[in-house]
């Protein structure tokens, strides 16, 4: 698979990552887990994105019980912090940062992870105080590089501008041919100061696959269909979404790609994304997306699928 350099840093990631945000945190068991997760290195799979907060720290168990089986310089792996692991544990502060970090770690098994990110921003803390921790954690070594998640363009800038502190190499927005509002600011932005997105939900929480069909049943099995997986799907399961996304079922059709492959390799085709997250219940979902890495679309198909989407693309 195609690795990709994560902005300024001497990290390479695979173009495809696996994530475990509403699956490895609980929502399959964990010898889905494994089989996910072992699908992923025969598919040359190497990157791994997970968080404190999945499943309150069981996703990082997870994936420090499972991950052990492989050599350390074999796969990269990511996690973050910024949302509530307790009634007084979350946001940014200094304490927060070295207390996560350290619990994120422990569950891992790791020394270190290879990217630690901030969530979100965190109003109450003072961005100074934030950057400094992180700088910190990079200078013992419990991290090799730093990133934030949907931070709002500001306060990249005004972190970009902060001296003698550890300089950000990824951005993890959502970013889907749904949800294109990304290319407005954060990515000019990421490529003119060395960062790279790592992409969270390019199928659209899987609507981008055709699973989904208007005047249908959610099928069963799957994430909608899901008490613990459904949260954050709603907004995608309307009829002028699902009917846009059934005009991509022929355009997929004459490229000889899955829905799932066609909406990854759109996501690809954007050079300052390094990776682009997925989520899988299955291994053979693990395979089919990772084929996507191997893609090159070509002018006409992009051009079919802006227009297919064109009037719900939220830009």
């Amino acid at each position: 698979m195609d690795q990709r350099r994560l902005g300024d840093s001497d990290l390479d990631v695979s173009t495809i990552a696996l994530g475990s945000w509403l699956t490895y945190s609980g929502g399959i068991g964990r010898a889905r887990t494994e089989a996910c997760t072992r699908a992923a290195f025969d598919a040359g799979i190497t990157f791994f994105d997970t968080a404190n907060v999945y499943g309150r720290g069981a996703a990082e168990r997870a994936w420090g019980e499972i991950l052990a089986d492989y050599p350390r310089d074999s796969f990269a792996i990511a996690t973050k912090l910024y949302f509530p692991m307790s009634g007084k544990d979350r946001g940014l502060s200094r304490e927060q940062v070295h207390k996560q970090i350290d619990g994120s770690l422990e569950r891992l098994g790791m020394d270190h992870v290879d990217l630690y990110q901030c969530h979100r921003y965190d109003e109450q803390t003072p961005l100074e105080e934030t950057m400094q921790a992180l700088t910190e954690v990079v200078e013992a070594g419990k991290a090799r590089w730093i990133g934030f998640s949907e931070w709002p363009v500001a306060r990249i800038e005004e972190a970009l501008a902060l001296p003698g502190v550890a300089k950000f190499v990824s951005s993890q927005p959502q970013y889907s041919a749904l949800w294109r509002a990304p290319e407005a600011e954060v990515i000019p932005l990421c490529e003119r100061n060395g960062i790279s997105q790592i992409v969270w939900s390019p199928l659209a929480q899987g609507v981008l696959t055709g699973k989904y069909r208007a005047g249908e049943e959610v099928p069963a099995g799957t994430r909608a269909a899901s008490r613990d997986m459904s949260r954050f799907i709603g907004q995608w399961l309307t009829r002028p979404v699902l009917d846009a996304v059934d005009r991509l079922w022929p355009i997929a059709e004459e490229a000889g790609l899955t829905m799932a492959q066609l909406c990854l390799a759109w996501v690809l085709r954007q050079d300052n994304v390094a990776a682009a997250i997925v989520g899988a219940s299955r291994p053979e979902q693990v395979h089919e997306n990772a084929r996507a890495a191997d893609v090159r679309l070509s002018a006409d198909t992009l051009r079919a699928i802006d227009e297919a989407l064109l009037l719900v693309a939220i830009t």
